[in-house]
């Protein structure tokens, strides 16, 4: 947008560029030739053959022949799907099926902490009062029940833990950006505005939630909160600044988007697109910003030129401006893009960014099933266009008894390449492996360490020759079979030339939902994979299926993803506001879907201009969290598109929504 005052060009998307121009296969040749060799099983004779085999997903290895088995679905355990599909719509509201309540919770601004200051409509509020307040943009979200280092059972009460992604201009100020240089105060705001909220909350005898204030657990994670870098990267000469010599420290987390949770009771917040933050003005930048798409001309939110100066702002400058790494924030990009992991349990706690995980644009992250005496195994989403999909394994075993965040210091981060029969391959980004190393050398690529191929993740996968994808955004794991999904967004730079069976849009604007299941072991080094499902208007069929999409279930930019305990997937959709408001799905929505059987019901349409995003429950499953974001984005100041959800004229706020089911219930049934 452009802001009127200072005809500033303000990218409020969050959305960082395209970087990726190596020369790997694009997801849609590789689906072209894989489509033209393989007969998917569909529709009954799908679920009769996963019926036959008990939901075990045994016969996944290869079978006799050298094809790969097909990808069978896991067996539904409890009907539910038995809700009336809601239709799409451009209410500024909240729908959901008949049957089921939902009312705004714990919205941007609400006093968590410290004084508790109020939420001012007029958004006056100070940077301090931010500090103390819920951030801006919910995202990614997990309810740890008040017993989670002990049973886990409770569901009425519990540390209610989510993200605040970005910020918006227009409605954290009372008239947007109206002066440059920025003023340091109103920085101080936007930063303090990002992060991470940790809330303490429980449900009253009349069913309804309320946050318990004065709990020692209510906390803000910000932009600007103390973290130590831990794993690999910790000491490297790339991490070295002015506020870490020694390279082990940095200060904050930005652009949370999606979000995890560990076997052993912690918080993993993902770092997204948080290049655009940062400047590099220098003539020629390290790989390490080039390549993940810092700007040379300013920061997204132009935090470098906060006046008054201070250091924590200053950080924003990444270019070399004294005589070495120890004076100025060169390598500051460089301790971003990682994930953080924060003991909500304990306010004191410093949060960890884990390295060992790899450094890209972090959708989410998500533990494969766990097995006592096995590594623990994560996956992750690289959320920009023709980039990859990770997995991480342990160096060591999981214990249910002994785990620790260790286990996310030390291991093997794999890239993968999906192969045109419906295999796929995990390839090491291992600077000890000798394939990685011959295809380095071959490349004429030099990395010094692990660190350094840590700190490359992209380039790393590039030499690897993985597999460029359509946006990879959230993954879920079936918490029976191990079974994977991931949504890969949309990718309009599709062409003619690219488009093939499985992807007949000439360019994919709508997106898709790819699956896999591991060869043996959540660790194996192959799988096999299908398209679950093609996202699109009223009638789009997935090949090789039964599905068609109707009006119960049509939807476009499929983005966050879960599967309840129940084994139901939730998908949740992030269109873009012209496609909110031109097209034919209306808002962004929320659907779940049977992953047996493939029937999909729309459950929830959020309000206008908004993003559904982030998604938990309590463990008895009667209570969803669900976050919307960004409601009315396209907004200006005073002249507001939405106003949800305080309603009147207010100024639009994220917050979280609490989803119950009138006769006390599961959710979905």
């Amino acid at each position: 947008m452009s802001d009127s005052k200072t005809n500033l060009s303000i990218d409020n998307s969050g959305v960082d560029p395209q970087t990726n121009f190596s020369l790997n296969p694009t997801f849609a040749a590789i689906v072209d030739s894989r489509m033209a060799r393989r007969n998917f099983l569909k529709g009954s004779v799908g679920a009769a053959v996963a019926a036959m085999l008990g939901g075990s997903l045994a016969a996944c290895s290869s079978s006799d022949d050298g094809e790969p088995t097909p990808v069978v679905p896991p067996v539904a355990t409890t009907p539910l799907l038995g809700f009336t599909a809601v239709a799409a719509g451009r209410a500024d509201a909240i729908v959901v099926p008949q049957g089921y309540s939902a009312s705004a919770f714990l919205p941007w601004g609400t006093p968590l902490s410290g004084t508790y200051p109020p939420f001012l409509a007029d958004a006056t509020n100070t940077g301090a009062e931010q500090e103390q307040q819920v951030g801006m943009h919910h995202d990614g979200m997990h309810f740890f029940p008040i017993d989670t280092r002990n049973a886990g059972t409770s569901s009425t009460e519990g540390l209610l833990v989510f993200n605040h992604e970005y910020i918006d201009h227009n409605l954290i100020h009372p008239n947007g950006i109206d002066s440059m240089p920025r003023p340091a105060e109103q920085v101080r705001k936007e930063i303090a505005a990002h992060g991470v909220t940790v809330a303490h909350i429980q449900q009253n005898s009349d069913g309804n939630w309320q946050l318990v204030n004065n709990s020692p657990f209510n906390r803000r994670i910000t932009g600007a909160t103390p973290m130590e870098l831990s794993g690999p990267v910790r000491g490297s000469s790339k991490v070295i600044t002015k506020y870490s010599p020694d390279g082990s420290r940095t200060r904050g987390t930005l652009n949370n988007c999606g979000n995890g949770f560990t076997p052993w009771g912690t918080y993993l917040t993902c770092e997204e697109n948080w290049a655009g933050y940062f400047v590099n003005a220098d003539a020629e930048q390290p790989r390490e910003h080039s390549r993940y798409g810092v700007p040379s001309s300013n920061g997204r939110y132009f935090w470098e030129t906060a006046t008054p100066t201070a250091d924590v702002y200053q950080r924003f400058n990444a270019g070399s401006v004294a005589a070495d790494a120890t004076e100025d924030y060169r390598n500051e990009p460089n301790t971003f893009g990682w994930i953080v992991e924060i003991d909500p349990f304990n306010p004191d706690s410093v949060p960890q960014k884990r390295t060992a995980l790899g450094r890209f644009g972090h959708e989410g992250i998500i533990f494969g099933k766990l097995e006592e005496g096995k590594p623990v195994v994560l996956y992750s989403g690289d959320d920009s266009t023709f980039e990859y999909i990770y997995k991480f394994v342990s160096a060591a075993p999981y214990y249910k008894n002994t785990a620790g965040g260790h286990l996310l210091n030390d291991g093997t981060l794999y890239v993968a390449r999906f192969n045109d029969d419906g295999s796929g391959d995990w390839l090491a980004l291992d600077i000890n492996n000798t394939d990685f190393a011959a295809k380095a050398a071959a490349a004429n690529v030099t990395f010094s360490d692990q660190a350094d191929v840590l700190l490359n993740t992209r380039l790393a996968a590039d030499v690897a020759g993985a597999t460029k994808m359509d946006r990879p955004e959230w993954g879920a794991v079936h918490p029976d079979t191990g079974e994977v999904y991931f949504t890969l967004t949309n990718n309009s730079r599709r062409t003619d030339e690219q488009t093939d069976a499985a992807n007949p849009r000439a360019a994919n604007v709508t997106g898709h939902i790819i699956r896999w299941h591991e060869r043996e072991t959540q660790a194996a080094m192959a799988f096999d994979w299908d398209i679950f499902l093609l996202a699109g208007d009223v009638g789009t069929a997935t090949p090789d299926t039964e599905l068609t999409l109707t009006e119960d279930n049509h939807l476009a930019s499929p983005d966050g993803l879960w599967f309840d305990k129940n084994g139901l997937l939730w998908i949740q959709t992030d269109m873009s506001g012209s496609q909110q408001g031109e097209g034919p799905f209306g808002n962004n929505q929320m659907l779940v879907a049977d992953p047996v059987t493939r029937q999909i019901k729309r459950f929830l349409v959020g309000p206008t201009d908004c993003e559904v995003t982030g998604i938990s429950a309590t463990p008895d499953m009667k209570t969803l969290f669900v976050n919307i974001q960004h409601p009315g984005d396209r907004s200006a100041p005073g002249d507001f598109t939405s106003h949800w959800p305080d309603g009147g004229s207010n100024r639009p706020r994220s917050a979280t929504v609490v989803i119950t089911k009138d006769d006390g219930g599961i959710i979905g049934s």
